[in-house]
């Protein structure tokens, strides 16, 4: 347990967003995806994910850890109009508007809440992604459900400390997801993993390094130095201990800061791509698709389609 503490303190939460929304109209998205984690309370109606459908109930909440594309269907009859993330972000207002009334919240049907975070290790790897694990139910967890609630109204309206005290309830939130997973036994064996690698100092050298440098020179070369390791020895080293390769590692890294700087500057995108340590703005286009399935421009457009 004193292990999981670790990880826990060393855990940097931030705030992305948290929305209560109401649905339009019965769909399903085959592959829903964000960078951040998603924690969706369902209030009323009807939210199945996964390929096998499982079935969220009412007051139940449905985690889909950021980078992991899941299947999630919202209404009675979804089946009848499948579509893809990106439909979904360019449409969103086809399918739900958002509910901005505190009185409201968790009265109208085919609703739900959800907030949208990062919980970061050594504020450089996503915890929950590290873990590779699907989207999970969680129930039975009134506490955290009205967690989720706290954050929604805080976010809706403008009163002094809201800021501070999202960030609290959001860190609080990231807490009582790692509790519910290691007290109910989930994931044991990605958890002892991490919890070995998170304590290795050269690895976490590592991470600052990479995450203080995204723009420089990253090779095995470089990380070598860092490390202390030789130079045919650190991608192994880095891959042991993390189950995947340093320059894959990075390109995600970079990458996420990509999508951080669309959302939140106006530099172009050939800034943002040398920023992130890509000479090439053409190479730089191709990997972004490649990996979240739309242009980068594309996905600057329609940032404010998806904060509906």
């Amino acid at each position: 347990m004193e292990d999981y503490n670790k990880v826990i303190e060393s855990l940097g939460v931030r705030y992305i967003k948290a929305k209560n929304l109401v649905l339009h109209q019965p769909f399903t998205v085959r592959n829903s995806y964000d960078v951040g984690n998603n924690l969706i309370l369902l209030h009323k109606g009807h939210i199945t994910f996964g390929e096998e459908e499982m079935v969220v109930e009412e007051g139940e909440m449905l985690f889909i850890p950021g980078g992991r594309p899941t299947r999630v269907s919202y209404g009675q009859d979804p089946k009848g109009r499948v579509i893809t993330n990106d439909d979904l972000i360019t449409n969103k207002d086809k399918f739900f508007h958002s509910n901005d009334n505190l009185d409201l919240i968790g009265e109208a049907d085919e609703s739900h809440s959800f907030v949208s975070f990062e919980a970061k290790v050594f504020d450089s790897v996503n915890f929950f992604a590290s873990l590779d694990v699907p989207a999970f139910l969680i129930s039975g967890q009134p506490k955290l459900a009205n967690l989720v609630i706290k954050v929604v109204e805080e976010s809706i309206q403008d009163l002094p400390g809201r800021e501070r005290l999202i960030n609290i309830y959001t860190e609080n939130i990231v807490v009582e997801v790692v509790r519910y997973v290691l007290r109910n036994n989930m994931f044991v064996e990605q958890l002892a993993t991490n919890s070995t690698y998170f304590k290795d100092p050269r690895l976490i050298d590592l991470f600052n390094y990479i995450k203080e440098n995204l723009g420089g020179d990253l090779s095995n070369k470089v990380l070598s130095g860092v490390a202390n390791v030789s130079e045919d020895y650190v991608g192994q080293y880095f891959k042991m201990l993390t189950n995947i390769n340093p320059q894959d590692y990075i390109e995600y890294q970079r990458m996420e800061r990509a999508v951080f700087l669309l959302r939140t500057t106006k530099k172009s995108i050939r800034d943002i791509g040398k920023e992130v340590g890509y000479k090439d703005t053409a190479y730089f286009c191709r990997r972004f698709k490649m990996m979240f399935g739309i242009p980068a421009g594309k996905m600057r457009r329609r940032e404010s389609a998806m904060n509906i």
